[in-house]
């Protein structure tokens, strides 16, 4: 099964008076949009700042946040590490929310990133320490056309069951197996491929489950962002 949910149909949110505008695959209950949480995958959004602003200081607790930038810089400040830090371009930054942590974040003009929020085991994680740690663009190795972010041999590890985390840059067909008992979500940052012989396009968000292949053919430079995460978790998920 696949299914494609246009970026007329994902969740919409904004900050500061539209100085920051999301897109989200799924939001947070309320904010609309065509799916809703699904997996161990709680939340994801797709944000833009038009100007530099400011995200104010607010807690989190449980989930292991991660943020990826695709675009430009920002700047983060948490109540762990208590100073602002500095992300470019490719940078990843993971906060394990654990028990409670508080924090801020600043996007430059015309940068832009990824939220994504993974859930693991709360029923755990909300008894454990907070931790914070980022990652820069090197830190990541590239396998073939891949850009491995969490799994395989990436230093980036995470407590939420079963999930991988990588970039496609294709320029020619690609091809790979899948696991039937996994969730394949693809957002398309760029291009207008053809995946499994259907056509996509930049913002395109794609969900794949109980298909045995996965076969892309770009349209000139294609970058894809991929999660797998099982169908099946073995502890009761946030969202149930």
């Amino acid at each position: 099964m696949l299914e494609i949910i246009k970026k007329s149909q994902q969740a919409y949110g904004a900050f500061n008076n539209g100085e920051i505008i999301e897109n989200k695959p799924f939001g947070f209950p309320g904010e609309g949009g065509k799916l809703k949480p699904y997996s161990n995958i709680f939340y994801w959004a797709h944000a833009k700042a038009s100007v530099d602003s400011v995200i104010g200081l607010h807690p989190h607790k449980g989930f292991e946040i991660i943020s990826v930038v695709l675009k430009g810089g920002i700047k983060h400040y948490d109540t762990l590490v208590k100073k602002w830090i500095d992300l470019k371009k490719g940078d990843v930054q993971i906060i394990q929310s654990g028990s409670g942590i508080s924090h801020s974040e600043a996007i430059n003009k015309h940068s832009a990133i990824f939220q994504i929020w993974l859930d693991p085991n709360l029923e755990k994680s909300l008894y454990q320490p907070a931790t914070y740690k980022d990652y820069s663009q090197e830190d990541f190795p590239t396998i073939g056309n891949k850009r491995v972010l969490i799994g395989e041999e990436s230093p980036l590890k995470v407590k939420t069951e079963g999930v991988e985390m990588f970039e496609l840059n294709l320029k020619e067909t690609f091809t790979m197996k899948l696991n039937k008992e996994n969730y394949y979500s693809i957002y398309v940052l760029s291009g207008s491929p053809t995946i499994n012989n259907n056509r996509v396009e930049q913002d395109d968000f794609i969900r794949i489950k109980h298909e045995q292949v996965l076969v892309i053919n770009p349209q000139g430079e294609t970058k894809l962002f991929c999660i797998v995460s099982p169908e099946n978790v073995s502890y009761p998920t946030y969202a149930g």
